[in-house]
């Protein structure tokens, strides 16, 4: 049924007034004043109160139209063809919040869900990720800051960040970031990190200040400590290599300007540029094995038998031991077998005594010990050396480090036999550690992953 219009309700009332002053005329008539003249004063009463209704109506009808476009032009043009025609402005008024409502809360509800998104994005990334208002207070922090800080989460909103970030340096940056509104950029060492290096990056949000700031912090320590070792590599190749080179080129010069006819040094100059000649094949086929294992692809792993290799190894040095006067001795132990690659086991093995034998002591001794623990098979090699300075302990391994670098070239190393050790155990999913003092010895230590057990017992 259709809803009555506005003109409708004021002529009702407008008779409704004059039938009620009629109903009173006759249950209470005054007899001084002429039914005629209380009826006229009735119709114009009534028409009167009509038209202040009409009035009324009117004022209200057009604000509720002006409300209605305003709450129309809040919503998407695609959203103005919905709209239902309505009996009267009010019913219009009603529809038009209604489907406001709605709208409105879909999209608060795109809304969580996108913000749920991305601070699940935020909270997962590895980079350190922070937002503060413009009194830096924390507004949002992920994980990976608050590692970085050494804090521990959950962090209040409104937190200063003072108190998580101790930093001066950092500080400053977001102060700055949001007294000028432009974004910066700088490498800052984290004293709360463990003095890790990190490249941080703040910008104002979405462009004001007055709304805060955001910063990332990227972790670089592990990316300069390569950039490090690279230049560290070359200007060690380039040295390794033009040393002996130099001295194959002198020695050379020097025959074929007349040394060749003085038979005494003729003979041991040649023999010079033989030594040198091999140790520059030395140093080649080390970087090649250097660089077949970090980059090639290695071969399937099989069971190995620690007793057979062992033995081998120390076959292999067996004479380098007895003309420097070392004692190579290994202990009973129960044959272990391991998951790896025979060779380069075997070279793991071979390098590590020769290193124990050169740097050993006249008459000293190296031995071999063979143990397991609840996951690994344990390889032990004991020496009685020179022992190794605390402070070179961490860079052994590093690629032509050399703790004493003039009798180290004196015995023909080429300073990446640890360097070999450490990447062929790691590619074969173990460890090499080492534990030494100065002037008692050194042990070096292969962990290797287990494959069974051969109940076999070596003497």
């Amino acid at each position: 049924m259709r809803r009555i219009t506005a003109p409708i309700p004021i002529l009702v009332s407008t008779f409704a007034l004059a039938a009620f002053s009629l109903l009173v005329l006759k249950l209470a008539p005054l007899p001084h004043i002429a039914a005629g003249t209380l009826l006229l004063v009735s119709l114009l009463i009534g028409a009167a109160s009509g038209a202040l209704a009409a009035v009324f109506f009117h004022s209200v009808s057009a604000r509720a139209r002006g409300l209605r476009r305003r709450v129309e032009a809040l919503l998407p043009q695609d959203r103005a063809s919905v709209f239902v025609p309505a009996a009267d402005e009010l019913e219009a008024l009603s529809s038009s919040l209604e489907l406001s409502a709605r709208q409105v809360r879909v999209m608060l509800e795109n809304l969580e869900r996108q913000s749920a998104r991305l601070e699940a994005i935020l909270g997962s990334m590895v980079e350190g990720v922070v937002a503060v208002d413009p009194l830096l207070r924390i507004t949002f922090l992920n994980r990976a800051f608050a590692e970085a800080m050494a804090v521990s989460l959950p962090i209040a909103p409104g937190t200063p960040l003072v108190q998580v970030a101790r930093d001066h340096a950092l500080l400053e940056m977001f102060t700055s970031v949001l007294l000028a509104g432009e974004p910066r950029q700088k490498k800052i060492v984290l004293t709360a990190a463990a003095e890790r290096s990190y490249e941080v990056q703040i910008a104002p949000i979405a462009g004001d200040p007055h709304r805060g700031a955001i910063a990332m912090l990227y972790d670089i320590t592990d990316i300069e400590r390569l950039e490090r070792i690279r230049k560290d590599f070359v200007a060690n190749v380039s040295h390794e290599l033009r040393t002996p080179l130099a001295a194959i080129s002198g020695y050379a010069e020097t025959l074929l300007e007349g040394g060749l006819e003085d038979l005494a040094y003729s003979r041991k100059f040649v023999e010079i540029i033989l030594n040198k000649g091999r140790q520059l094949a030395n140093i080649v086929q080390d970087l090649l094995i250097l660089s077949t294992l970090e980059s090639g692809k290695p071969p399937a792993p099989q069971p190995i038998s620690l007793r057979e290799t062992i033995e081998s190894a120390i076959r292999t040095v067996e004479p380098v031991a007895r003309h420097r006067g070392v004692r190579l001795s290994c202990g009973s132990f129960e044959d272990l077998s391991v998951v790896g690659y025979e060779i380069r086991l075997e070279q793991v093995f071979v390098n590590l005594l020769e290193n124990a034998i050169k740097f050993n002591r006249q008459d000293g001794e190296v031995r071999v010990e063979v143990a397991r623990d609840a996951e690994r098979a344990m390889v032990r090699f004991r020496d009685t050396g020179l022992g190794i300075p605390s402070r070179d302990l961490p860079r052994i391994f590093e690629r032509f480090y050399r703790v004493d670098k003039a009798r180290s070239r004196a015995t023909g190393g080429t300073g990446l036999g640890l360097a070999i050790v450490k990447h062929a155990v790691e590619q074969m999913g173990g460890s090499v550690s080492v534990e030494s003092r100065l002037g008692e010895g050194s042990v070096f230590t292969v962990a290797l992953p287990p494959a069974q057990d051969c109940n076999t017992t070596v003497n």
